[in-house]
């Protein structure tokens, strides 16, 4: 995907992705994919939605908290995602940032995407069959449709909403009843040396204590230490979004793993000293990369910029900006690059409202804005 004007680093397949559709709600143009052309689903937009942010200076973190709310109901409720319309990749991108509160449209019925896809029930890119100890997400890079990456669904579902789901949560798969738990069972077998574990990561650091070790369906010992590790001392330029989804499940093991250690970051070891390191030097990267309006660098970690896109300018802010909400400590929450850069995300997402958004972009910004406010906001955001 091209953002701004130079391209994004490609993904480990050794090309860039194929965008995934438009995040919309409604049959409006074609898209052409070989000789078969196909509807591409719209956004229309509705009305101009509860609570649109009017353009002003920085807010304070009050009124920054009621903006997000806002915000965060027009994406809900003026965006509506139908099963007939979108893929598995935009309905799995909506559960991320909201949880069991994204609808979904099927059948003439409107019901929580997650009971629909937890069901088993017909959406284009869901494609999952059981394995030798649970249900296995199907990898199908490129497609607009389907998981781009390994465990990509189970490490949305862990981390989605303001919690995720539990472990325990049912999954049918192929007329089978399994649970969350039984996918991350998988998903410990199937783990490798070198495979890009990011997904994985976030549902381990969701739903496994930081201790915890196993034996790989090959043989090989394996625990969430050395997963850690090895994202750490992956590279960030070369993969998915710039690295910002290998640093947030970077950010979400750490928090794990002090909250059931109670160690300090000073006293880290190993693995989790390594992402520590690696977490502090990008949080530095994007702060330093930070542009006079608040937004993000549209090259991500690989150097400044910006771009007269205010889409591409949306997803690079939010995806980033999604790091930042989660990896910071609770006092650095606040800082005055922080807040610009949230009430500059709150601000491109009111400006473009009216337009047909990539579903990724526009569900990470809004989840990126929810883990912040979760984390600063407390009462104001929910009174």
């Amino acid at each position: 995907m091209h953002y701004g004007p130079a391209p994004r680093p490609v993904h480990r397949s050794g090309f860039r992705r194929a965008p995934s559709l438009p995040c919309r709600g409604a049959w409006t143009g074609l898209f052409l994919v070989g000789l078969v052309t196909i509807a591409v689903p719209g956004c229309a937009p509705g009305e101009a939605g509860p609570g649109s942010p009017p353009p002003a200076a920085t807010r304070d973190a009050d009124t920054l908290c009621r903006a997000i709310d806002a915000e965060l109901a027009r994406g809900r409720e003026t965006r509506r995602l139908d099963a007939a319309v979108n893929g598995a990749w935009q309905v799995v991108h909506g559960i991320l940032a909201y949880g069991d509160e994204l609808l979904l449209a099927h059948d003439g019925a409107v019901t929580p995407a997650i009971d629909h896809v937890l069901a088993g029930r017909a959406l284009r890119g869901w494609a999952l069959r059981p394995g030798e100890v649970g249900p296995r997400g199907l990898v199908e890079a490129g497609s607009i449709t389907g998981q781009g990456h390994p465990d990509q669904w189970l490490g949305y579902l862990a981390q989605a909403g303001s919690g995720g789901f539990p472990a325990t949560t049912p999954i049918v798969v192929a007329g089978r009843s399994f649970t969350l738990a039984d996918m991350l069972a998988q998903a410990r077998s199937d783990i490798r040396p070198g495979q890009e574990a990011t997904w994985t990561l976030m549902a381990l650091a969701a739903w496994s204590p930081p201790d915890a070790a196993w034996t790989a369906g090959d043989g090989s010992r394996w625990s969430v230490e050395r997963v850690v590790a090895m994202e750490a001392e992956a590279d960030l330029l070369s993969a998915a979004c710039g690295g910002m989804h290998r640093l947030y499940a970077l950010a979400a093991a750490l928090d794990s793993h002090r909250a059931a250690t109670g160690v300090g970051d000073d006293a880290l070891r190993g693995g989790w000293a390594l992402a520590r390191d690696r977490l502090d030097e990008a949080l530095e990267v994007i702060r330093t990369y930070q542009q006079p309006d608040g937004s993000f660098s549209v090259h991500d970690l690989a150097r400044p910029g910006r771009s007269a896109d205010v889409t591409a300018t949306l997803s690079a802010t939010g995806h980033a900006f999604e790091v930042v909400a989660r990896a910071l400590p609770p006092e650095r929450l606040t800082d005055e690059w922080v807040v610009r850069a949230a009430d500059r995300l709150v601000g491109l997402l009111g400006e473009t409202a009216d337009l047909d958004l990539e579903c990724g972009a526009l569900y990470h910004a809004l989840h990126g804005l929810r883990v912040w406010r979760d984390r600063v906001c407390g009462a104001v955001a929910k009174g």
